[in-house]
């Protein structure tokens, strides 16, 4: 049986106490879903991973090898999340970065989450979070190890037929949801909050954006999310997911986000198949 853990390549190695991703999160994940021997959002994934290790400056990833990596580690799944986490490696005390650092790599592979078939079909809720997204223009879009502020948002709910809850910033705009992007249809325009001040530039996003080039990226108030025609939650786990209500509004899957479940579906993603197949 393949180890679905490897560190620095090694199926028996060991992170570090002193290493820096443990001690002030100083590194960058990426959550790639694998279909059988394919990660159909591969390259977005290594693109985001560049671009945040350029802003962190640390050396660039070697995508060769964490290609092979995450095959080893998921082959004997059919299907598989593979994180990959890199750090700026082991270090001195003090937030002082080394001046020539040796990152620590560790590549995992997970069984994906269950389907929500339900989800897919007729959409999730979801609630308004309390927590506010602080705006550091330096870290918005890339996928950097600090997720307190997320991990902060989950704890506010425990009712389990809440999916997801929606984080605004410090000055009341829409951002994301805990784990996925949001889109919606407001005015008859697809719409995408702007991410240059926090959040997250998910994968999925990415794809969305490709296929809906003419989308909005822009400010979104939550009043006018509350007039939304259609909101769905992009995740590159997950997938499209429609929202049937946020607190007390209602919503209905729309056409964007069939459209977009197909695609899903022919990207080779199961979730999104079984999905469509009930829908059509």
């Amino acid at each position: 049986m393949v180890s679905p853990v490897l560190i620095n390549g090694c199926a028996d190695g060991a992170i570090s106490p002193m290493d820096r991703g443990l001690a002030y999160g100083d590194g960058l994940f990426e959550s790639i879903r694998f279909v059988g021997e394919r990660a159909p959002l591969w390259q977005r994934h290594m693109q985001r991973l560049a671009e945040g290790c350029r802003r962190l400056q640390l050396p660039e990833p070697d995508t060769e090898l964490l290609w092979r990596e995450a095959y080893e580690v998921s082959r004997d799944f059919p299907q598989s999340v593979v994180r990959i986490t890199l750090t700026r490696g082991v270090g001195e005390r003090g937030y002082a970065p080394p001046s020539a650092p040796s990152p620590t790599r560790m590549v995992a592979a997970f069984a994906p989450p269950p389907v929500d078939e339900d989800g897919y079909l007729f959409g999730v809720h979801a609630r308004v979070c309390e927590l506010r997204l602080a705006r550091q223009p330096r870290l918005a879009g890339i996928k950097h190890l600090n997720r307190l502020e997320q991990v902060l948002a989950r704890a506010e709910w425990a009712d389990p037929s809440i999916a997801e809850g929606l984080l605004c910033d410090e000055e009341g705009s829409v951002i994301s949801a805990t784990m996925a992007n949001i889109f919606a249809v407001i005015g008859g325009a697809l719409c995408t909050p702007a991410l240059d001040c926090c959040g997250i530039a998910g994968v999925a996003r990415a794809e969305v954006l490709a296929q809906f080039p003419q989308t909005r990226i822009e400010a979104i108030s939550l009043d006018a999310l509350r007039q939304a025609n259609e909101i769905f939650f992009s995740s590159s786990v997950r997938g499209i997911m429609p929202v049937k209500s946020l607190d007390n509004c209602a919503y209905a899957p729309g056409e964007i986000t069939r459209v977009l479940q197909q695609h899903w579906r022919e990207l080779g993603f199961v979730q999104a198949a079984l999905s469509m197949e009930q829908v059509g």
